[in-house]
């Protein structure tokens, strides 16, 4: 009998964490999200969901540092780590839009001969490294 009370009363707080932690989740979006609203980046659109404390950032810029800032303002909002899945586009491109399918194009083909490959002599001198 004392056992099974001492073993309910361990296993009682553990159960007791799933709700609390969705409500910390949502506490940590909503800060977010008060700074994404105050801040410069907020004009870029960006997506954050919060699942375990794990910050989830989506969508793009062509502003390099609005990805780092990003990251820095989920870490200030105490989420425990941060999956940055934002975009950096050339200039030019339209924030918010989907980032454009790379193109492999071609080199062009060189009319000169490739250089031969170099030779080097190497001389050993004995008593010295």
């Amino acid at each position: 009998m004392l056992r099974t009370l001492l073993a309910l009363t361990l296993l009682l707080p553990l159960g007791a964490q799933s709700p609390a932690r969705g409500l910390r989740d949502q506490e940590i979006q909503d800060d977010i999200r008060e700074r994404l609203a105050k801040s410069v980046i907020g004009k870029d659109n960006f997506k954050v969901t919060v699942r375990e404390g794990v910050a989830y950032w989506e969508g793009s810029t062509t502003v390099a540092q609005h990805k780092g800032a990003a990251t820095r303002m989920a870490k200030a909002a105490k989420a425990r780590s941060v999956v940055n899945k934002i975009v950096v586009q050339p200039a030019g491109a339209k924030a918010g839009a989907p980032a454009p399918k790379s193109k492999s194009v071609p080199k062009a083909a060189s009319t000169e001969p490739p250089a031969p490959p170099r030779r080097v002599q190497v001389q050993w001198v004995p008593g010295r490294p």
